[in-house]
C-alpha cells in the first residue's frame, strides 16, 4: 500500500478520547480478569495513582494450548461494570469476534483492543470492522505478532472504513528469535513508521508485554515517552505472585505509582519526535547493514579456506605458493574506493587485516604456524 492511501484517513486527531493534553494517558489493570474482589480492589488501588485513568482486564485470553487458563468470560464484564460505578475509570477489553464485541458494548465497555493475535488475521478483523458499523467507540489495534508493517496498516484501515474514527494504535513488541532482554522485541521504528504513515493517530506503548518482567518496564516506559507516545498500558494487580497469567510483568498500583513519578515527560517538539523517528530508522539500517558484512565476511572466510587448498607445499618446497595476487586485489580497491568516495586510507587498513588473516589461516591449514 501507498504512503498516501494512508495519509488519508480521517481520524479524531487532537479531539480523540485516546490523547489527552496531560500525556501520558495510562491504562492499567490486571492481565486476567479472575474474581470481582480481584478487579475492584486493583482498581481501587489505581484510582489513587495520578495519571491513570482507563481500567483495563484480560477477559477473554487467546492462548497457544487448550487446558490452560483463557479467561473468565462474560461475568468478567460484570465485574468491570462494577469498577467503573465504584471508581469513575473509564474501562477497557480485548476482543476477538462479533460475539465479544456485542458483550463488551452491552457491558459498556468504553475503549476496545484488538489483540496481536487477532490483528493478523485480516477476517477477523474484517469481522469485527462489521461489527463496529455505527457505533462510535474508541478502538486501539495492537501491531500483529511478527513485525508486518502492512498488517497492522490493514487492519487500522479496515475499522477505518466501518466508521471508527477514534483509532489508535498499540505497541506491544514483536515476537523474534533474538528478543532478549525484553518479552517481545520493541522494535521501535515499525511504531515510528506507522505514525509517520498515519500523522493523527494515537499511539500507545504496551510496556509490560515488550518488558516481560518488572525491572524493564521503566525503561521501556521512559523510550515510548521519549519517542511521543501518547499513552501507556501497564499491567497492575494487586497481589501479582497470585495472578494467573502473566505473574512476573505485573505490578502492585503502589508500584505503578512510583513507576510514573519516575518517568521523565517528553517535552520535545513535533519536529524532534519526527527526528527521532527518521533516527530509529537509520539505526535500523546500520544494524542491517552490520549483519550483511558480518554475513560476507563469513562467506570470504569460507572462500579463503578453500582456496588455500590449492597450491599446497611439498615436502621439498621451502615457499608456500600464493594463489592470490594481492597487488591486483589492493589495486582494483583503491579504485573502487576513491570511485565510491571513500577514504583509501580506511580501505587500505581493512585489505591489511583481510591480508594478514588469510595469511594466519593459510599457514596454519599447511602445519606451517601453531
Amino acid at each position: 500500500m501507498s504512503t498516501a492511501a494512508h495519509s488519508s484517513m480521517k481520524l479524531a486527531g487532537q479531539e480523540s478520547q485516546l490523547v489527552s493534553k496531560k500525556r501520558p494517558m495510562v491504562i492499567a489493570g490486571p492481565c486476567s480478569a479472575e474474581s470481582e474482589q480481584q478487579m475492584l480492589q486493583t482498581a481501587l488501588g489505581l484510582q489513587k495513582v495520578k495519571g491513570v485513568t482507563v481500567f483495563r482486564a484480560g477477559i477473554w485470553k487467546p492462548r497457544t494450548r487448550p487446558g490452560s487458563f483463557q479467561g473468565v468470560g462474560t461475568i468478567g464484564l460484570e465485574w468491570m461494570r462494577t469498577v467503573k460505578q465504584e471508581t469513575g475509570l473509564r474501562t477497557a477489553c480485548e476482543v476477538a469476534n462479533t460475539s465479544q464485541v456485542e458483550l463488551a458494548l452491552q457491558h459498556g465497555v468504553d475503549i476496545l483492543l484488538i489483540g496481536a493475535h487477532t490483528t493478523v488475521n485480516p477476517f477477523l478483523v474484517q469481522e469485527i470492522a462489521d461489527a463496529l458499523k455505527g457505533v462510535q467507540v474508541p478502538v486501539l489495534v495492537k501491531n500483529p505478532v511478527n513485525p508486518d508493517l502492512q498488517l497492522w496498516l490493514g487492519a487500522l484501515e479496515r475499522l477505518h472504513h466501518s466508521g471508527i474514527t477514534d483509532l489508535g494504535a498499540m505497541h506491544r513488541g514483536f515476537s523474534t528469535l533474538d528478543s532478549a532482554p525484553y518479552r517481545n522485541h520493541p522494535k521501535w521504528e515499525h511504531a515510528l513508521e506507522l505514525r509517520q504513515l498515519v500523522p493523527d493517530l494515537a499511539m500507545y506503548c504496551d510496556a509490560s508485554h515488550i518488558a516481560g518482567r518488572r525491572s524493564l518496564l521503566r525503561p521501556v516506559s521512559q523510550r515510548a515517552l521519549d519517542l511521543g507516545y501518547d499513552g501507556l498500558m501497564v499491567e497492575s494487580h494487586h497481589n501479582p505472585a497470585a495472578a494467573l497469567s502473566d505473574a512476573q510483568q505485573q505490578i502492585m498500583p503502589q508500584e505503578l505509582h512510583m513507576l510514573l513519578q519516575a518517568l521523565k515527560p517528553n517535552k520535545t517538539s513535533a519536529e524532534k519526535v519526527k527526528q527521532g523517528a527518521q533516527l530509529e530508522k537509520l539505526r535500523k539500517e546500520i544494524e542491517l547493514l552490520d549483519d550483511e558484512l558480518l554475513a560476507l565476511m563469513s562467506r570470504r572466510t569460507k572462500v579463503t579456506a578453500e582456496l588455500g587448498n590449492f597450491g599446497k607445499p611439498t615436502a621439498e618446497q621451502s615457499a608456500l605458493p600464493d594463489p592470490v595476487r594481492w597487488d591486483l586485489v589492493l589495486e582494483n580497491l583503491l579504485h573502487q574506493a576513491n570511485t565510491a568516495g571513500i577514504d583509501q586510507g580506511f580501505v587500505k587498513t581493512i585489505f591489511q587485516e583481510v591480508r594478514s588473516q588469510y595469511a594466519r589461516t593459510h599457514l596454519y591449514n599447511y602445519g606451517l604456524s601453531s
